[in-house]
């Protein structure tokens, strides 16, 4: 229920959600860390079950206010597209401590290591095999998904529909080769600080993955059901700047630990 406003902001109603989410992601913490040492999955399970049923119903609640509640003014829009480019700067310097650590690391490699690098007995990944594709993959979701937003723009619903839907199977796809590289992995997150560096920042990226490709996949149920027009697609466009930033940071990824770095 929304009030009678004289102005173009969006006094938001009380939510949930905020407090459920941070509850469900410390629960996931938590899980997490119990998987790591007693190999029990339980108290993770629950939280990233609680974490993805708060994220649907939040995002739920934020398609409604915008879509047909009509509470995303212009000036509303501009605010969230400013929230959206500050959460993306946030995410760029969180990944410069991973790419600061592995440099800290790698370019002056302590006797502990060998003082070599990577560290003897470190048998690498070839960058030419898997760690190519996946780039050649990401590279060809950002064409995709510009794609789809332009499709938008023009208000071609075939076309952003099928640029959408391509990127997602990309994303998917990218996932799915991750995961196999990680599981014929011949070394271990415990295996010196190469090992850390390498699955901390690869292993966040991934999750950055999974959270775009999720991302996408809201947007795609939100074109199919006619949500977005030429002029109002704020929704789509945070996504779309999401999976950019993704694409941007797998590139220095490859280019830094998986080619540079072996």
């Amino acid at each position: 229920m929304t009030n009678h406003m004289n102005h173009t902001f969006h006094m938001v109603n009380q939510s949930p959600w905020p407090l459920i989410g941070a509850m469900g992601a410390m629960i996931t913490l938590t899980g997490t860390i119990k998987w790591f040492h007693q190999y029990e999955q339980t108290l993770m399970s629950i939280g990233m079950i609680t974490m993805i049923m708060t994220t649907i119903q939040w995002w739920r609640d934020i398609t409604r206010e915008g879509t047909y509640q009509g509470l995303h003014t212009s000036k509303v829009t501009k605010g969230l597209r400013w929230g959206m480019i500050l959460f993306i700067t946030s995410e760029v310097f969180f990944f410069v401590s991973f790419f600061w650590a592995f440099f800290h690391s790698s370019l002056s490699p302590t006797n502990e290591l060998g003082s070599m690098w990577p560290p003897t007995g470190i048998q690498v990944f070839n960058p030419l095999q898997i760690p190519l594709l996946n780039t050649a993959i990401l590279l060809s979701s950002g064409v995709t998904i510009t794609w789809a937003h332009h499709s938008i723009l023009e208000n071609n619903y075939n076309q952003g529909l099928q640029g959408l839907f391509m990127t997602v199977i990309l994303g998917l796809y990218f996932t799915a080769l991750q995961a196999y590289e990680y599981m014929e992995s011949p070394f271990t997150i415990a295996d010196s600080v190469y090992g850390a560096t390498f699955f901390v920042a690869t292993g966040f990226h991934g999750l950055h993955v999974i959270i775009g490709t999720t991302f996408l996949i809201t947007c795609l149920m939100r074109h199919l059901t006619l949500h977005f027009s030429s002029n109002h697609h704020m929704g789509f466009e945070a996504a779309a700047w999401y999976w950019h930033f993704v694409d941007v940071v797998w590139l220095f990824l490859y280019i830094s630990i998986y080619w540079w770095g072996s």
